[in-house]
């Protein structure tokens, strides 16, 4: 299997950033990593090597991003509003850095977010904030909002809201989304929602899909038996959906 590793010096993070592209050539997938993780845990998990034979056959190219989580929402020694910031300069990374330099190596006008556990949130997030970037996105696992305390899961902003909190909540904003071309841009992104029946983010999961259909959008949501929040059913999952 094609792998590459890359590194440079974020100027929207004041950091260096790594990432993993796996493949020549297909649809280029933007894949976030789960809760602080790292880019090399999809690889490491056996997640990657589940979507060899795509990979190999050039039907796709996976891109495994980092992430900033432990500097942003999971970082408790700074103000919520600090926290947004973060991942806001995390999302400019994506925008200004990671889509040109995906672009540069493949030629594909097919690109697509996906991501397990955090990482679906960031897929589902960034695709439907920017959904003509996107042809599709694949939420595996997802929390779409950090600001719902949900059993052990606590509300990353501590009670706190803004404008910037409100529009990076896919559950929150797509309810008021109104305008016709936005509108038309989300109808033409495939969605996928998929989660385990004991998720703690199964009604979050079934409350999106919801309100994604009565918005005309194309949303398919599959539900998995047991928790299936862990690598050994991502395993499964990754190769249907993605």
């Amino acid at each position: 299997m094609h792998r590459e590793y890359h590194k440079w010096f974020s100027s929207n993070l004041n950091r260096d950033m790594e990432l993993l592209v796996f493949g020549y050539s297909g649809r280029a997938v933007l894949f976030f990593p789960t809760r602080t993780a790292r880019f090399y845990d999809y690889e490491n998990w056996g997640i990657v090597n589940s979507l060899q034979t795509a990979i190999n056959n050039g039907e796709i190219q996976l891109i495994c991003l980092d992430s900033v989580d432990g500097e942003s929402f999971y970082n408790k020694d700074v103000f919520p509003s600090v926290r947004i910031e973060r991942h806001l300069q995390y999302e400019r990374y994506v925008l200004d850095e990671v889509i040109p330099f995906v672009k540069s190596i493949n030629n594909t006008n097919f690109l697509e977010a996906a991501g397990c556990s955090m990482g679906a949130y960031h897929a589902i997030n960034l695709a439907t904030k920017y959904p003509w970037l996107f042809k599709k996105a694949v939420g595996i696992s997802g929390r779409y909002d950090l600001t719902e305390a949900i059993g052990d899961f606590e509300d990353l902003f501590n009670g706190f809201r803004n404008d910037k909190v409100y529009h990076n909540m896919p559950a929150q904003f797509i309810t008021n989304i109104d305008n016709e071309e936005t509108l038309n841009q989300l109808k033409a992104i495939e969605i996928i929602l998929a989660v385990g029946e004991t998720d703690p983010f199964l009604a979050g999961n079934q409350q999106l899909n919801k309100l994604l259909i009565e918005k005309g959008i194309n949303s398919h949501f599959y539900q998995w038996g047991s928790n299936a929040h862990r690598p050994h059913y991502w395993r499964q999952m990754v190769p249907i959906y993605i």
